[in-house]
């Protein structure tokens, strides 16, 4: 049996057979002549392909810039509009947070359509569990873990409600644009990340920004007090996305769903006591529930769900930068609301402290090696540049002689 078998040679190393049998010089020849425009034609098309990815990528990413930004600027000024009717921030901060329980479900329908290897919601909440170790979600992790976490979200989000009631929607976006230079602090004293010269300086101008919006009204009255709010909430923003990073590391778009989905439930069956106790103590109180406006409370909470979702979603499909531009152009879209619909006028001062913050937090998007990524740059653009002017040198020594052998002349360039 084993004289008479047969073993056929992987694909591999047939067409290694094929290609090193001898050929005479004649098929040689028209061999390579036949294979130079096929492997031509592959190449082309292996870079068509990965142009074409690479525009697809681009363009979706400049779709989510805009959704990005759109949702965070439909949330700022839905909150602004829902003041006008029903000042409970703390409310409608716990009644957006407990929508974060839909971010799994709605993930888990995504699963279902784009994978072809389905998981039962049980086999995919185990699995995306993970994010808080290998034994997945525990009540001691759920309160060791969530606890602190829900606490710096909800924070978070108050403190920049409470500061839309003090300033300007403007003016709180770009002042929580100062939360990236704050996670570059924090990362550099906690997690000892690499200290870079140019995010100090945008630190720097982070903080140059903030004195300034304070000093636009002298140092007095509610703009002071809705700076302290709009800073505080960057800070609280800030050392959430550290700890984060410092417990939890980094998660795919799966274990980030869950973890949004857990601080929903432990927003409402933990901290539902809280806006119970400020309506009983005459903080935020509110009449019927049938005189809420629930439309209003719902537009909040689902753009606000909508923009984490996007931020999420646009970490995993595009590039990462693109999401911290979509939330830097929440700035500029404020101030086109502010201007042509409340008809606001923003000072000289605020308007310098703006334009500061929002190119300190242009500076924070370079990345770490962006000094030598530089220098090869302008080395390579030198080098070009010193070989199109040496082209252009020979091409007019062998005109000059050209010409000089038409005088009869021999023209001698000198070194």
């Amino acid at each position: 049996m084993k004289k008479h078998s047969a073993r056929v040679a992987p694909l591999t190393s047939y067409s290694t057979q094929v290609l090193t049998c001898p050929v005479s010089e004649g098929e040689e020849g028209s061999e390579s002549h036949a294979e130079t425009p096929a492997s031509e034609a592959t190449e082309e098309r292996s870079q068509f392909q990965s142009c074409a990815s690479t525009a697809l990528k681009v363009l979706g990413g400049l779709l989510v810039v805009l959704f990005v930004s759109s949702s965070w600027v439909g949330t700022t000024q839905v909150v602004q509009l829902t003041f006008q009717s029903f000042s409970c921030p703390f409310f409608i901060t716990w009644f957006s947070t407990n929508w974060n329980i839909l971010f799994f479900p709605l993930y888990y329908s995504g699963h279902l359509v784009t994978t072809r290897e389905k998981q039962t919601p049980i086999q995919k909440f185990r699995e995306c569990s993970r994010i808080f170790g290998e034994d997945g979600l525990t009540l001691k992790l759920l309160l060791k873990r969530t606890a602190p976490f829900s606490i710096l979200w909800t924070l978070t989000n108050y403190l920049y409600l409470l500061a839309l009631r003090k300033l300007t929607a403007t003016d709180v976006s770009a002042l929580y644009c100062c939360h990236k230079a704050f996670v570059f602090l924090l990362s550099w004293i906690v997690l000892k990340d690499r200290f870079m010269g140019v995010r100090i300086v945008a630190a720097i101008m982070a903080i140059t920004g903030i004195v300034m919006m304070a000093y636009a009204d002298g140092f007095h009255g509610d703009s002071i007090i809705g700076v302290a709010l709009a800073v505080g909430s960057a800070s609280t923003s800030a050392l959430y996305k550290v700890l984060f990073k410092m417990f939890l590391g980094s998660a795919n778009l799966g274990e980030a769903a869950h973890f949004f989905s857990t601080l929903g439930f432990f927003n409402l069956i933990f901290i539902s006591c809280v806006p119970l106790i400020l309506y009983f103590t005459k903080v935020e109180h509110w009449g019927s529930l049938s005189a809420l406006p629930w439309g209003y409370l719902c537009g909040v909470a689902g753009l606000w769900l909508a923009f984490n979702i996007l931020v999420n979603v646009g970490v995993v499909l595009t590039y990462p930068i693109l999401i911290s531009i979509g939330t830097l152009l929440s700035v500029p879209g404020n101030a086109a609301v502010d201007v042509l619909k409340h008809e606001v006028i923003f000072s000289v001062v605020r308007l310098a402290a703006t334009c500061i913050i929002c190119l300190g937090f242009l500076l924070l998007l370079l990345p770490e090696e962006w000094d030598s990524v530089t220098l090869r740059f302008l080395a390579a653009f030198a080098d070009k540049k010193g070989e199109e002017h040496g082209e252009e040198l020979t091409e007019s020594s062998v005109h000059t002689r050209s010409r000089s052998r038409a005088n009869g002349t021999v023209s001698i360039p000198l070194a």
